[in-house]
């Protein structure tokens, strides 16, 4: 079968899920042409599992990896597995059960019928999402959203961490899945590529999913760090590549002279506080000096945000 007459692959990272993965795979739709399970080194039953499906369902692929590469280097797995075999489409479904097969005819739609290149979930926007989700999580993602938006170009996307993608058959092949970050940033290393390459983005609301037996080792503080880390060398490469590489932008200018009037506020008023401290009095043109090197950065990131909205607009 297929979806609007394309063929759709579901990549399924796996990585001990032996008590998750059979209903995954009971519960795909079957307009999913193959199903690609991708077990990431798993120390428990997962390939089992798997293997025992396989005996009355053609459509199950199973990948096994011997070493671990995380979700994202699984998902990379899967994604060249579907570029090799001339898939269309590529949708990711985690081996967890976290994504509800309901809301997939609603993300392959625009990339089917409406010219998207990656439609992503958004479970943020989904109605009584702020019930549904963790409130650690609902905060982690939010803060996760605003600088991926910042840093991709895709100002309009939002839950830049949920998994629940689909990808064209250009994604498939314009992309080094090679390079593509492996660990729990993957979503967000990936939305910047895809920028780079001016490939049209959608938001689709999906439901968040729950305590259904999914076990989760993530710990937001830690993956706050790490990811804005790499939000921040991918927004420096991203600034690089699109608008000084490929081509030029003067938003670029903007940005640098934002970096560079903030650092220089900072200075100033590191210097006043050091004064004030030292005798108890606060330089005047230092503190005034602060004050407008921080208005002026202030103005000059905001002007270069708002020319990178410009820029982007027509990548919905």
């Amino acid at each position: 079968m297929a979806f609007s007459g394309k063929t759709v692959a579901a990549v399924v990272p796996a990585f001990k899920e032996e008590t998750q993965i059979a209903r995954v795979i009971d519960t795909m739709p079957d307009f999913v042409d193959w199903i690609v399970v991708i077990d990431d080194a798993s120390p428990d039953r997962t390939s089992e599992v798997v293997k025992a499906k396989m005996s009355d369902n053609r459509r199950i692929i199973l990948l096994i990896h011997e070493q671990n590469q995380g979700v994202g280097g699984a998902i990379a797995t899967g994604y060249k597995w579907a570029r090799d075999n001339n898939v269309d489409m590529a949708v990711v479904m985690a081996g967890d059960g976290q994504m509800d097969p309901a809301d997939l005819p609603a993300l392959l739609k625009p990339v089917a019928e409406e010219g998207v290149n990656y439609s992503k979930g958004n479970r943020l926007i989904y109605p009584k999402a702020r019930e549904l989700v963790p409130s650690v999580r609902w905060f982690g993602n939010s803060v996760l959203s605003l600088l991926t938006k910042i840093a991709s170009g895709y100002w309009h996307v939002a839950d830049s961490q949920t998994g629940y993608t689909v990808a064209d058959k250009r994604v498939l092949q314009t992309i080094d899945w090679d390079r593509m970050y492996k660990r729990y940033g993957q979503p967000n290393d990936l939305l910047i590529k895809l920028n780079v390459e001016n490939f049209r983005v959608r938001d689709v609301p999906i439901k968040p999913v729950y305590n259904i037996g999914e076990k989760s080792g993530i710990k937001v503080s830690r993956v706050l760090f790490t990811i804005s880390g790499l939000l921040f060398k991918g927004f420096l490469w991203r600034l690089n590549e699109k608008y000084v590489v490929r081509d030029f932008h003067p938003l670029v200018l903007f940005y640098g002279l934002g970096a560079a009037f903030v650092i220089f506020s900072a200075l100033f008023a590191l210097r006043t506080i050091w004064l004030w401290v030292d005798d108890g009095t606060a330089p005047v043109l230092s503190s005034m000096a602060a004050m407008f090197f921080a208005s002026m950065g202030l103005q000059s990131i905001v002007f270069a945000m708002w020319f990178d909205m410009e820029a982007n607009r027509d990548l919905r």
